[in-house]
């Protein structure tokens, strides 16, 4: 098969509604990212795009949660989503958003092709209307109890409990989550994309054409779905944020977020044609484009089946790929950031890629576990003990160690230069080395075109194993004790460490496309531009010239310490019993709602003795310092003075105050509360704060001055 004359590569574009776990980078980010970095160290042109999708229930719904407006809500993710994206190696060449202007145009102009040509159908259907809000409502304004598992909170697209599919009329009970009332059903007028039309079109072109090259769980989903009998899909939708349906007697209708996300991707290549001065239309209409999707198994059905069927309709490029992973588990059970039970992209940044934790090898060490234990084929899980052992056994004890090693003989034996090789003293292992490092390019170049991301860094690591093996059975350590007495040994010390290099340079080749800080930490040790890191030089055995001097060795990677690993687990516990209360309270207090007063205060917890009460410490301190914790929008880092000594308090209050104006503020604290790790900063008790029925904070202080760290009895 030749090859392209250009690539377009895309990641599935994540909801602006919140932060995004690990499971997400896994998914579709980091082997898109590999893939890219790869492709651009073979001098092809590929381009990477992505961006935040901000349309759809979701981000009204985070609103709300949050008390604000969506605009406010897609403003604060999107910056952090992409500053999180950055700071774990993931190179888009744009990461634009669905907000823009541009987009909002190319959706629109992608709707209004598609219904002058006649490929969309109008349709009257009845669907809910919350009367007491006066609105319809999307799926996700709708609860019921699940017809398959019976979980009474399922929402109207989907059960949280089971994972499920479904449609609001399958609900049992089905309420409105606005108004807590059942919904009633009223007519309305919706635009549909007939894909029951396409069946054969999908039939041949991925049950046939992509059988054997498509991974198997995205050609097995198509399969059902179109043995199943394909139906018309709604492409608009009554919702008031959105993009406007760009027809008459339309207003309070939006492009469904299904349809105008995946045209995301065409207004991101816009985006990055317009920064650079480039065409874009050849990347989405030439046939010598390949386009790839990166996704996970529950985008499938949009990118295999719904997305094509528009594209087709549209008169651009079909994608050549659709490489899909399943989902990764976390600690033994499915992760889910609702119920605390995640990884943030976030967090990982902040508690372990600083300056005293190994900053960018950091990210490193998370992308290769991720690799190592890519879902490509099963669902797989996360340990943070599987963490640990990846970095201490594989990372630092295999690669480490094996560059390390080398610089240090390297200064010791061959005064910091590169050595000469003797072609006269080659012998079968400096032949077998060569050997090696010519069969990992090719194996590393057939995984990396075939998607097999996860094998391609085995192969990587497994020549790193090689090498260390290599320096071993040639004891250059030995041989310089017999330098005196043997003319040979030098130039067979000469040959090792010349062999080491060469294999050092060849591993920074190799490694770049899945350790990219780690391969140009390695090219500032050998005093070399990144232009070396070009695929083309992977098998030379000539990277480094005789005679060059390199720098003195650096550890790539640092040992992860057992109490670190423990804090995690402990945390990630932590957070997800705060979760759990957080949702049992706000079950109770809706289930509870209608004994509130009519000044909305909430009924009393049940019941306690007062041995009880009697456990708790409760003392006055002072607030003597307040700062806002680095990337944590809702916690201050306080200070309190308590009388007999200082502590270090966060406290989730950010929203409410600014961090001047709480300084010299008597609160009431809880002292005896064990500490508790929060963004690497441990917290060392709980300040007691009131809330009002509009959710207004306000300090519990005493009435007048008294002395920091008076009991509260």
């Amino acid at each position: 098969m030749s090859t392209p004359k250009r690539y377009l590569i895309t990641a599935a574009l994540p909801y602006a509604n919140g932060q995004k776990h690990i499971g997400h980078l896994a998914g579709a980010y980091l082997p898109a990212d590999i893939y890219v970095r790869y492709l651009k160290a073979q001098k092809r042109d590929a381009v990477f795009v992505c961006g935040s999708d901000e349309h759809g229930t979701a981000i009204p719904i985070q609103a709300t949660k949050e008390g604000t407006t969506a605009q406010a809500i897609i403003d604060k993710y999107h910056p952090l989503m992409e500053q999180n994206f950055k700071d774990l190696g993931i190179a888009f060449d744009v990461y634009h958003r669905t907000s823009d202007p541009l987009h909002h145009q190319t959706a629109q102009e992608f709707f209004t092709k598609l219904e002058a040509n006649g490929d969309l159908e109008t349709k009257e259907t009845e669907q809910y209307f919350d009367e007491s809000a006066q609105t319809f409502l999307a799926d996700r304004y709708i609860k019921g109890t699940c017809p398959s598992c019976g979980y009474d909170s399922a929402y109207g697209d989907q059960c949280e409990k089971c994972g499920k599919s479904l449609s609001p009329e399958e609900l049992i009970n089905p309420v409105s989550t606005l108004s807590g009332n059942a919904p009633i059903k009223k007519t309305t007028t919706h635009w549909y994309l007939p894909l029951n039309r396409h069946e054969d079109f999908l039939r041949e072109w991925v049950l046939k054409e992509h059988k054997n090259d498509w991974r198997a769980n995205v050609v097995g989903q198509v399969k059902s779905w179109v043995d199943g009998g394909l139906q018309p899909r709604a492409v608009t939708r009554d919702l008031d944020w959105g993009i406007q349906v760009p027809v008459k007697n339309a207003v309070g209708k939006v492009l469904y977020v299904w349809f105008d996300a995946p045209i995301g991707y065409i207004s991101a290549t816009k985006q990055w044609a317009l920064n650079h001065g480039k065409d874009w239309k050849p990347y989405w209409y030439e046939k010598d484009t390949q386009l790839v999707h990166f996704i996970g198994k529950d985008n499938i059905v949009f990118h295999a089946i719904i997305f094509p069927v528009m594209l087709k309709l549209h008169g651009n490029i079909l994608p050549a790929n659709v490489p899909s992973n399943e989902f990764m588990n976390l600690e033994g059970d499915k992760m889910s950031t609702s119920r605390g039970w995640s990884i943030e992209m976030d967090d990982y940044i902040n508690d372990w890629i600083k300056k005293e934790n190994g900053e960018e090898s950091m990210a490193d060490v998370l992308r290769y576990y991720l690799t190592a234990i890519a879902p490509e084929t099963k669902d797989s899980e996360f340990t943070w003990k599987g963490f640990q052992d990846a970095c201490n056994s594989e990372l630092v004890s295999v690669f480490g160690n094996y560059i390390n090693r080398t610089f240090v003989l390297m200064h010791k034996l061959c005064n910091g230069k590169v050595p000469p090789f003797h072609n006269d003293l080659i012998d079968d292992l400096d032949k077998q080395l060569i050997q090696d490092i010519g069969n990992t390019k090719l194996k590393v170049e057939t995984l990396l075109e075939g998607y097999k991301f996860r094998e391609a860094q085995f192969e990587v690591i497994d020549l790193a194993r090689k090498a260390n093996q290599y320096m071993q059975k040639k004891e250059p350590w030995i041989l310089a004790k017999n330098i005196e007495t043997d003319s040979t040994a030098q130039a067979k010390i000469d040959n090792c460490i010349h062999g080491c290099l060469q294999l050092t340079a060849n591993l920074a080749i190799l490694i770049n496309p899945f350790l990219p800080f780690t391969a140009k930490k390695m090219c500032h040790l050998m005093k070399v531009v990144d232009k070396m890191l070009e695929w083309e030089n992977a098998g030379n055995f000539n990277l480094l010239k005789v005679g060059y001097s390199l720098r003195p060795p650096e550890l790539l990677f640092r040992k992860i310490e057992d109490e670190e690993i423990a804090a995690e687990l402990a945390e990630l516990k932590a957070n997800a019993e705060a979760k759990k209360t957080k949702m049992e309270n706000t079950n109770n207090a809706a289930e509870g709602a209608e004994a509130k007063n009519e000044n909305g205060i909430a009924p009393l917890k049940p019941e306690i003795i007062f041995d009880d009460f009697g456990k708790i410490d409760l003392r006055v301190g002072t607030i003597i310092e307040a700062k806002k914790v680095e990337k944590a929008d809702k916690l201050l880092e306080l200070l309190v003075d308590l009388g007999f000594e200082k502590r270090t308090i966060l406290s989730g209050i950010a929203m409410h105050f600014n961090p001047e104006d709480v300084v010299g503020k008597q609160v009431t604290i809880v002292a005896n509360l064990a500490p508790r790790k929060m963004r690497g900063i441990e917290s060392q008790g709980m300040i007691l704060m009131a809330e009002d029925a509009q959710g207004k904070l306000y300090f519990v202080s005493p009435s007048e001055a008294i002395a920091s760290g008076s009991t509260i009895a």
